[in-house]
């Protein structure tokens, strides 16, 4: 049969792009982050020297592009607004501690609205269901549980993540805590959600490489996903500094953990514009 699947490419059990024969002749790529992000299939029709992209309907379209808008726009205004908490830490002393706590968690809730709105997006995403050259889409949906799909993984991880710095935000507003109290309350929950950063940036990078290491330069969406990356390394660079030593009752480096709070919230903030543009 003509129209069998050709090669499957992974990320260790996660397929990521699958090119196979049409019946009519020629051949269909499938990418995960293109599906998703973009709503295209790359088609190649017989004889033809390049493929062009075979979309989802303009439901589908429209669905994506404003499913992207609300990502986009929330970690760029979550970034910016974790990065003036950090300045303000760093460089305004005279000001209460709580006005600091009280940006982060704004900036918090929007990264969280980034986090939700981006599994949305991979729930929602086109689907190759056969193998003729076109994409299917079913009823919109606000959940799902598809670990085995490796964009939802990356999504709800990131999600997680979120989640998870919510209540570090929410606990930096207790007072009088004790050391340990600030490192199990504060810093553990901070520790966790940098992790979970981490390995959801990991799972977008070996989704657009397919699960090979990969430089490519004229990708709007590998340039999101390394510069999204290195602002959670500088997370938890910021996280590890944040520890409070118990036998002194100080952080490790106060001056370490503003700056790569406020390093990394700019990344997540570039990555949200340069994501407004990856868009069907």
């Amino acid at each position: 049969m003509r129209n069998s699947e050709e090669y499957a490419e992974r990320a260790g059990p996660f397929i990521t792009r699958l090119t196979w024969h049409l019946e009519e002749g020629g051949t269909a790529v499938w990418e995960s982050r293109a599906a998703r992000k973009r709503g295209t299939l790359a088609v190649r029709p017989p004889g033809a020297a390049e493929s062009r992209a075979q979309r989802a309907g303009p439901a589908t379209l429209d669905r994506l592009r404003r499913l992207n808008g609300v990502a986009a726009g929330s970690f760029t205004v979550g970034g910016a607004l974790f990065a003036l908490g950090a300045a303000l830490a760093q460089f305004g002393a005279e000001r209460p501690t709580t006005t600091s706590a009280t940006i982060y968690f704004v900036g918090g809730v929007f990264f969280t609205l980034g986090g939700y709105a981006s599994l949305v997006q991979a729930i929602n995403a086109p689907r190759r269901e056969s193998t003729a050259g076109a994409l299917t889409t079913h009823h919109f949906r606000w959940w799902s549980y598809e670990p085995g799909r490796i964009d939802w993984l990356s999504t709800f991880v990131l999600f997680a993540g979120t989640l998870v710095f919510g209540v570090n935000l929410l606990d930096s507003f207790l007072q009088g805590l004790t050391s340990r109290q600030l490192d199990r309350l504060v810093w553990a929950p901070d520790m966790i959600g940098c992790l979970l950063f981490l390995i959801s940036g990991h799972l977008a990078i070996a989704e657009i490489c397919h699960g090979r290491p990969c430089i490519h330069r004229r990708s709007l969406g590998w340039w999101i996903v390394a510069v999204n990356q290195l602002g959670s390394v500088l997370f938890m660079v910021s996280a590890v500094a944040a520890f409070t030593r118990p036998e002194t009752g100080s952080e490790v480096s106060v001056g370490v953990a503003n700056w790569g709070t406020l390093t990394g919230a700019l990344c997540f903030a570039v990555a949200g514009v340069l994501q407004a543009f990856e868009r069907p």
